[in-house]
């Protein structure tokens, strides 16, 4: 899976004890936070010193992770971060594949003096990075980390603490393992996290049964009032405003896994969720089968990621937005067209 000589490489560079920081990338989902601090947990115990950074907040559902609390905002505390990569000597980007998606802490990565070294599954990454381990196929960061470790000979030191950071990517990045983890080695992989002392029952219960009053009443005000469905296109689109999420008493990680709902219609094919803030519309996108969004999001909307799950954004308002989004889909409306079956 990895290139023999970079494993060699890193090993070397963790031979001996160094001061190490581990980077996520904006908006932070599961699998960035999970990897960070599984990544955070494995260092430490062999004798580095590391810190852990994300560039905006996370969502609070993964407050319970053990070592959550250590990690560093950006957005909250610059100075504090700032000082910890002019004395790191080696920064892990995590699940991501450019530092252009660390957003405002990019310029900081960038002065960055040491090592760089990338762990992450989306495709094209940058030659910003000295060392790489970056495999498309992969379920997440997660399973690539797992099998780093593997590969440099310390799968010995993977306790609890990191089987439950490490199964948090897995499970969050596949949707529950409703996509990309079509690979037997991600079940193997999950089965020895099991075997290390995770319950996966109650982690699929922190992560999504941990809903507030007013996030359940955004989504339900999204699927009754917030719903377009595009038949000709088997397309379904959830949209909310600034407004919409204003009137929820919004916070971060109140819309995730709501894009899935779409998919989940009879004949849709390809779901959207539109969402504005920062002055921008964030949109994201989810497939069947072999309709890539990862090309839908790179060629229109300024994104990329997964071929059944990516993300973009535009400047536009939200009515233009959707205007735009759906003459692009006339030009997929062939490839959209189908039946998955076995």
């Amino acid at each position: 899976m990895f290139d023999p000589q970079e494993i060699e490489a890193v090993s070397r560079l963790l031979a001996v004890p160094r001061k190490i920081v581990l980077a996520a990338h904006k908006n932070p989902d599961g699998d960035t936070i999970g990897a960070s601090l599984a990544m955070m947990h494995f260092l430490r115990q062999k004798g580095h010193e590391v810190s852990a950074i994300v560039p905006n907040v996370f969502p609070g559902y993964y407050n319970w992770l053990p070592g959550a609390k250590e990690i560093l905002v950006f957005d909250r505390n610059a100075r504090a971060v700032r000082k910890v990569l002019a004395e790191g000597q080696l920064l892990f980007c995590l699940d991501f594949n450019s530092l252009e998606r660390t957003g405002n802490m990019a310029p900081d990565l960038k002065k960055f003096t040491g090592k760089k070294i990338v762990i992450d599954h989306h495709p094209g990454p940058s030659d910003e990075f000295d060392h790489y381990f970056s495999v498309v196929e992969a379920s997440s960061t997660g399973e690539l980390l797992f099998e780093l470790i593997e590969a440099l000979g310390d799968k010995s030191l993977l306790g609890q603490e990191e089987a439950l950071a490490l199964y948090t990517c897995i499970m969050t990045d596949t949707g529950s393992f409703s996509y990309n983890c079509n690979h037997g080695r991600t079940y193997h992989i999950v089965a020895e996290l099991i075997d290390r002392g995770v319950d996966a029952a109650k982690v699929h219960e922190m992560v999504y049964d941990t809903y507030s009053e007013n996030r359940l009443r955004l989504l339900g005000f999204a699927l009754s009032s917030r719903l377009l469905v595009w038949y000709d296109l088997h397309t379904a689109v959830i949209y909310l405003t600034k407004n919409d999420l204003r009137k929820y008493h919004y916070e971060v990680g109140d819309t995730e896994g709501l894009v899935n709902y779409g998919l989940s219609m009879e004949k849709i094919n390809l779901a959207v969720l539109l969402t504005e803030k920062d002055n921008q519309i964030r949109i994201s996108f989810r497939s069947k089968g072999n309709f890539s969004v990862n090309r839908l999001a790179s060629d229109f909307f300024n994104g990329g990621g997964h071929k059944n799950a990516s993300g973009g954004n535009t400047k536009t308002g939200m009515e233009e937005t959707i205007r735009k989004l759906k003459d692009v889909l006339q030009l997929f409306k062939d490839e959209l067209d189908y039946t998955v079956s076995f």
